[in-house]
């Protein structure tokens, strides 16, 4: 059998002894308690279905005070109790309300909220994405929320499992009754045209699969194929025992550094060429649960 090349062997030594590259869910997985914050559980909504099932919003007070402050008021006056997945247009929203419609709305919410749909700039510090954008001059993350700008102004994005604020035609801006969900391809239209108040961090799955709506928009044509909504509730309110303790990783780390640079050029053995670019809805804020009895 031929001796291997110096040069080749000097190769075949390398390779063997190289680290293997991590994927960027080990990047978090490893990233240390220092990188990660805790969010208040007053900023963190918890649903439950008709059928047990849980879904966690995370709420966005920074981009859309009145609006939060709205759907805070709307969840401790029991308005979703009993209320339905009304709505579930594929690759688009998933949508609920309490129906039918045009309910009086409990007291001290305000019914024609501000539009709510941008922010001043100023004092909001930004990880940039390190990548053109196809819809802002500027992309990145405030806050740990995927955001988008242009040097005055800043905005939520709707990337997938974000929360928005249904409503009519302008100038009405929804009083945060309805919401819905991206459960699809970031349709970054919609980008300051609507108010975005949280995002799902727990439940997509559920909501996503879903069976799509037939009406128009992907409405439910038949009522009986709305899913109810049991409860929803600030986590605040709960019992200690029951209140989930949610975690987002600080995109201002080095971990959140890391794993989005190993998103952008994937090395680990599957990928073959290495993209080099990554789009600031595929670079999703890591967020981790558990529960506190504090």
């Amino acid at each position: 059998m031929p001796r291997p090349r110096p040069i080749l062997l000097a190769a075949l030594l390398l390779c063997a002894a190289a680290p293997p590259v991590p994927t960027p869910n080990e990047i978090v997985v490893a990233a240390p308690a220092s990188a990660w914050r805790a969010v208040p559980a007053e900023d963190l909504l918890v649903m439950v279905l008709g059928d047990g099932r849980q879904v966690l919003i995370q709420l966005a007070p920074a981009f859309a005070p009145v609006h939060v402050g709205n759907i805070r008021a709307l969840a401790r006056a029991g308005w979703w109790d009993g209320a339905a997945i009304v709505r579930e247009q594929d690759d688009y929203v998933v949508q609920w309300a309490r129906m039918p419609e045009g309910q009086a709305l409990p007291a001290g919410v305000a019914a024609h909220p501000p539009a709510e749909y941008d922010r001043p700039a100023a004092g909001l510090p930004i990880v940039p994405l390190g990548f053109p954008d196809s819809y802002a001059p500027k992309a990145g993350w405030a806050g740990g929320w995927p955001v988008a700008g242009d040097g005055s102004r800043t905005w939520l994005t709707h990337c997938y499992g974000m929360v928005g604020v249904g409503r009519d035609m302008p100038p009405d801006t929804g009083s945060g009754e309805e919401l819905y969900a991206v459960n699809g391809q970031a349709p970054r239209q919609l980008d300051r045209n609507i108010a975005l108040v949280g995002r799902v961090v727990d439940g997509m799955a559920v909501l996503s699969a879903l069976p799509r709506g037939t009406a128009a928009l992907g409405f439910y044509a038949d009522p009986a194929q709305r899913l109810p909504i049991r409860s929803v509730r600030v986590a605040a309110d709960l019992p200690p025992t029951e209140r989930p303790r949610l975690e987002v990783l600080d995109p201002a780390s080095p971990a959140f550094a890391a794993a989005l640079s190993a998103r952008a050029s994937r090395r680990d053995p599957f990928f073959v060429r290495p993209a080099g670019m990554t789009d600031l809805c595929n670079v999703p804020v890591p967020a981790r649960i558990g529960h506190t009895a504090r």
